[in-house]
C-alpha cells in the first residue's frame, strides 16, 4: 500500500497570555494505506494534538499536511468538516454514544451524515451485538458501549479510525476483545481502513504495524515493526 498521510513541519502554537506553547513542533512522518499505527508517548507529548490535527477538528499553525493526495492543512472551515464526516470515524476513551437512543439508533445515526454508510446491523453483528439492537447504553457493560461505539465508527466505511485510549476505561480483557476488532478493519477490508491508536500503554505497539513515539512535541522514532505479535500473544 502506498503512503496515505504525510505531516511535513508541522507545528501547532498555543498562545496562553503572552506565552506561547508549541504542542507539536516541526513534526515529520508518513503512514501508509491500511496500517494499524500505534502512536505512544507520555501525557504533554502531543499525542491529542496530533489526533486532532488528522481528525481535522483542529488547524495547524503551520507546515503541511497531506491526507489522501489532499492538503487538508489548506481547507477552510467547511470543507474539514466535509472531511471529517466523509473521512474520519473516532472512536474515544469515554464512547460518545447517546444515552436516550437504543444501540441500532446510536449506529443509524450515521445514515445522516454520510453518503455511503455500511449497514448498521450488520457492522453490529460483527461486533458481537445482534443480540442488543433495541437496548439503550446504560443497559449495556462498558465494553459493549465501547463495541457501540467502534460500530458507529465503521459504519461510515471511512478512510481513517482514529482512537484516543481506546482501551483505556475497560478491563485488560475487554481490552483485548476491543483491540481485536479494531485490527480486523485492517486485515479484513483489503486495506481500505487505516487505524491510528493514541495511547501511553507500551503493550498496544507489540501489536502495531507501525509505532510513532512522541516526546515534548516532536517524534522521537517512526518504526516499522517487521513481526508484529498477535493480540492473543501478548502479556496483558
Amino acid at each position: 500500500m502506498g503512503e496515505l498521510i504525510r505531516f511535513n513541519n508541522v507545528k501547532k502554537t498555543y498562545n496562553i497570555g503572552e506565552k506561547s506553547f508549541n504542542a507539536l513542533d516541526g513534526v515529520d512522518f508518513g503512514i501508509n494505506k491500511g496500517e494499524f499505527v500505534v502512536i505512544l508517548g507520555p501525557s504533554g507529548a502531543g499525542k491529542s494534538t496530533l489526533l486532532n490535527l488528522l481528525g481535522g477538528m483542529d488547524k495547524a499553525t503551520s507546515g503541511e499536511i497531506v491526507i489522501g493526495g489532499e492538503t487538508i492543512s489548506n481547507y477552510n472551515d467547511s470543507e474539514l468538516t466535509d472531511y471529517r464526516a466523509e473521512n474520519i470515524g473516532f472512536i474515544f476513551q469515554f464512547y460518545n454514544i447517546l444515552p436516550t437512543l437504543t444501540v441500532l439508533e446510536n449506529v443509524e445515526l450515521i445514515n445522516d451524515i454520510v453518503k455511503n454508510p455500511k449497514s448498521a446491523k450488520q457492522i453490529l453483528k460483527e461486533v458481537g451485538l445482534e443480540k442488543h439492537y433495541n437496548k439503550f447504553p446504560n443497559q449495556l457493560s462498558g465494553g459493549e458501549q465501547q463495541r457501540v461505539s467502534i460500530a458507529r465508527a465503521i459504519a461510515k466505511n471511512p478512510l481513517l479510525l482514529l482512537c484516543d485510549e481506546p482501551t483505556g476505561a475497560l478491563d485488560s480483557k475487554t481490552g483485548v476483545e476491543v483491540l481485536k476488532l479494531l485490527k480486523k478493519q485492517c486485515d479484513s477490508n483489503n486495506g481500505e481502513n487505516t487505524v491510528i491508536i493514541v495511547t501511553h500503554n507500551s503493550l498496544i505497539a507489540e501489536v502495531a504495524d507501525r509505532v510513532i513515539k512522541l516526546k515534548n512535541g516532536k517524534v522521537e522514532s517512526n518504526q516499522i515493526n517487521e513481526n508484529p505479535k498477535k493480540i492473543e500473544e501478548v502479556n496483558w
